[in-house]
Order: C-alpha cells, then structure tokens, then sequence
C-alpha cells in the first residue's frame, strides 16, 4: 500500500491592515481649535475611516430609516446545464476465431499507427504447480526468453531484435503463461516467425535457469526491507491459507528444487490447442492476418485442455496477527476476508458498496478516518471479485504508531457502519454515477477491448458480459446494498494484520484483542539477513 503524505499546509497570512494617522491637533467639546494643526498626508483607508466616523454621528432614527441591501443571491448555474443519458455502450469487439484444433484467435485492426502487436496465453499458472516447487512458473517464465531457441538463442536474439525495435517477452503469471512481441508492422512476419519459434522450440539453458533463480532468490532475501510489502503478502497469506494456491508464497527451498527438465517438463504439458489464446492488435488486414495465424497455429495438436484443480476456501481465523518491525515509525494495517466471483449476481451491488465505502477522498472512510479523524495517511478498501475464486475483502491503512489501535478501531467502525448506516440518496446517486462515468475509461482504446475479452474467454464468461455492466450497475438501489452488506460484510470474521514498531504502539494492541506474533523470518536465509 502506497502510502500518501500529509501535504503541508500553507499559512494564511494576515490581511495588511492600515495604522490610524496620528493627528496632532485636536478639537475641543466646543469644536474649536486651540492650534493650528499641521497638514498630514493620510492613506487610503483614511477615507474609509472618515465614512464609517460619519455614519456612526447620524441620529439613530435616520440610521434605522437607511435600508441595508440584501447581499445577491449565490447562482450555481452549472446545475442548469443539461446533462443528456449515457451512451449504450458497445464496443468494437475483435473479430474471434476458433480453430479446428482449439486455438482462439482474436484480431483487432488499429491502423492508428505502423505497429503489431500480439500475445499467445497459455492455461496453467503458479496456481497449478507442484507445492514443493513454488515459484516454478515464475523461473519458467525468465527462463524461456532469456535461452532462446535453437535457431535463436536467448543473447543474440537480444541483438537481431534490437536492430528491428522490436520486443519479444516470456512471463509466468497465476493463470497462465505468455509470449508476447511488437514490432513494426513491416517486420511483423520476421518477428513473428521468432515468437512462433519460441513457442514450438524452446532451448531450456541450465544457466538461464540459474540467473533466474539467483534473481529469484535475491528478492525473497530482500521481501522483508519494506513494511508495507510484509503487510500484504501477510494477509493474502492469512485470508487464503499457506498451503492454498492463491496464499502459498515461494522459498529458497522450493525455488532451488526447480530443475530443467521441471521446465521442460511444463512446456509440454500446457502447449497444446485447447490451452492455446493468441490475440494480434495493429495496422494489418483482418482476412489475411486470419490466413497467416490459421497456417502457423492450425497443426498444433490439440491436447487437452487444462483445469485447474478445485480448491477449497475458507474464512481466516479471526484476530490481531502482529509483525514487529523496529525500524519504522508507523504502522500498516489489513483487515482482511474472503470476497466473491464476478459472476456472482450481487456483483453490481457490492460494486456500488464499495464506491460509498472507499470510493475517492469523498468515501465514508476517507472522510471520516482520515479526513474528520486524521488518524490515518493513507486508508481504503474493497469488497473484491476475482474471476474464477473468491477475490479478497481488504480494507488497508497506513498511520503513525501511536494511533495503531485508534486507527484500526475507527476503520472497523466504518465496516460495521455499511451494516447498518443504509446509504443515503446522494451517496447512492453519487456511488453509481462514479462507476459508470468511469467504467468507459477502463475500455477506451482497442487494446483494452482486446485484453478484456481474452480474459473473458479464458474464463467462459459471455461475451457481452462487459455490456452487461451498466444496467446492471443502474438498477440497484439503496435496498440492495444494504442487503449485501448484510449478507457479504461480517466484521467479526475479519483478521487483522498489524505490521509496525512494537515500542512506539501505544496503546497496545492488546486493547484489540488477542494477539498472535507472525514469524516473518526467511527460512534459509543467512544468519545475517
């Protein structure tokens, strides 16, 4: 969590005010002059000043007749300006190809600019790999790249595409596995033609393999420097489970039992057809693009398609997990639970209530625990949905150490508050206009479009799914996100995790309640780390 610093806050200086002018001869009860004053030069308010000694010799009843003007009233004509019904919202959907062998194709013509760009995604992910060998994708993912191909290999690769300005990369992620490249347009057959090499014939080098892990192993060394960092991968940790795909972390143990043939090994499990998405965006020809692609994806066997293994989820155990780190002056704080699936129907209420809760710095709990309260620097939160398992409920705050407990009550007060506090007109208005003002921004260029429906297919979700959006954003209604704060926001199953300076938290968390002490220590690290 990136935390925001208090900007300082500039001092207002006084208004310059004008020194009444010193008059050395004065008159006497009689109004006559005993000398003869001397000449002044006055500034000038003095005028001012003579108008107000005026006004207040007037007799009181011609003061009383003179009426006092009403100040003018205050126009908002901004509220008059008309503000015309969204546009239905219909994206330019890239043309999609299934081949016989169950390759998807999506291509999309942008001929903007003389590029193409384009990605093959690969099911299977770190979620489908072997618990003793976490991290496995991750070292597969650098690996590849950086060894190449046979005809290619990995260095002089660097080279013969530098010389094209063109890009070819290899990542591992949760889900999948890619490859991706951009080039020119002119130059798209010769940079393809690598990435399509890469794909088919990858030369696994056991020293790629070792400089990925030497990397690899240096940021698990270094995973402990920052405190906000040890907060999240903490509560991920405890909201999903160590031994849960989506909570286990990697170690020097399971990075260093990664082999080649491990790679290998994974490479020809996950190439197949059925496990095959290529998305191609750019300044090409629809028909002839679909021909190049149908030629060089169309032989690959079709295999099958890989599913990940069901996995069981379930609530954390509630509490107070505290992590002491003695160098910081400040604390980060989660409260975290398990959220849903998009394809929950309460999506789009719980969507709005996550708007009036941490929606901008006009959200109840901004304006209240940092804004009202000024306990915290930074603090938000969100009912989250993932794709295919429950996504995470975490609401997170960064505060000084002496309002720890302070901070975090407040925070769970705003919690229990979307219980019971049911939005009112301006919020709910304000909540829906936000998500869907800014939900076009989110598909406002072809690549957007492209990468959303990729995932969508990855994932069997309809393709007018993104379509579906708004007018399912539009019929809730202050009923609905009360009931699904009800049903979905139980504060009492939330664990907190605390990351700060035991020393400077005062009062103790104990005032929390219990607390249980997180062992962040890196197994197998040296002594020094």
């Amino acid at each position: 969590m990136t935390l925001l610093n208090l900007s300082t806050l500039s001092r207002r200086h006084p208004e310059p005010t004008a020194k009444a002018p010193r008059i050395s001869n004065h008159r006497n009860i009689q109004g006559t002059t005993n000398r003869v004053p001397r000449i002044r030069t006055f500034g000038p308010g003095f005028a001012g000043c003579l108008c107000l000694l005026a006004t207040s010799l007037l007799p009181t009843t011609l003061q009383a007749q003179t009426p006092t003007p009403k100040p003018a009233p205050i126009t908002q004509p901004w509220k008059s300006i008309p503000i015309p019904p969204l546009h239905a919202f219909k994206p330019d959907e890239p043309t999609h190809i299934t081949l016989p062998n169950g390759v998807q194709l999506f291509l999309e013509e942008d001929h903007e600019l003389p590029f193409t760009s384009g990605f093959i995604r690969i099911r299977g992910g770190s979620r489908d790999e072997p618990a003793e060998k976490v991290g496995l994708v991750t070292l597969y993912g650098e690996a590849w790249r950086t060894s190449g191909t046979t005809a290619h290999p990995g260095d002089a690769l660097d080279d013969e595409l530098a010389a094209k300005a063109a890009s070819i990369e290899t990542s591992g992620g949760q889900a999948a596995t890619s490859v991706s490249w951009n080039s020119f347009s002119k130059d798209f057959d010769s940079v393809f033609s690598i990435a399509l090499d890469l794909l088919e014939h990858p030369a696994f080098n056991e020293s790629k393999l070792e400089l990925a892990k030497q990397s690899m192993a240096s940021s698990i060394l270094r995973r402990n420097d920052d405190a906000a960092s040890i907060a999240q991968r903490q509560a991920v940790q405890i909201a999903y489970g160590k031994a849960n795909p989506y909570g286990r972390q990697s170690e020097l143990s399971t990075i260093s039992a990664v082999t080649l043939d491990d790679l290998k090994a994974w490479h020809e499990k996950t190439f197949n057809g059925a496990n095959l998405i290529v998305g191609v965006i750019g300044d090409f020809d629809t028909h002839d693009m679909e021909a190049k692609l149908s030629a060089a994806f169309g032989s690959i066997p079709q295999g099958t398609k890989l599913v990940s293994a069901k996995v069981d989820f379930t609530d954390p155990t509630p509490g107070i997990y505290f992590a002491n780190k003695s160098d910081v002056d400040q604390s980060n704080v989660y409260m975290v639970g398990l959220g849903t699936e998009e394809r929950n129907p309460d999506f789009y209420a719980l969507s709005v209530m996550n708007e009036i809760f941490s929606g901008g710095f006009g959200s109840r709990v901004v304006q209240n625990v940092r804004t009202k309260l000024g306990l915290a620097y930074d603090v938000g939160g969100n009912f989250g949905a993932a794709y295919d398992h429950p996504g995470l409920f975490a609401v997170g705050l960064g505060t000084k150490s002496s309002s720890t407990v302070a901070a975090t009550k407040a925070t769970l007060d705003e919690v229990r508050r979307l219980r019971t506090d049911p939005p009112t007109d301006a919020e709910l208005r304000k909540a829906k206009d936000d998500l869907l003002n800014s939900f076009i921004f989110k598909y406002d260029t072809p690549e957007k479009v492209l990468s959303e429906q990729v995932i969508l297919a990855v994932y069997d979700y309809p393709a007018d799914f993104l379509e579906r959006y708004r007018a399912g954003i539009e019929k809730v209604t202050a009923a609905d996100v009360t009931r699904v704060a009800l049903k979905y926001v139980q504060p009492e199953k939330l664990a907190t995790v605390i990351v700060g300076n035991t020393s400077e938290i005062k009062p103790p968390l104990t005032d929390l309640g219990k607390t249980t002490e997180l062992d962040i220590t890196i197994p197998g690290a040296p002594k020094d780390q």
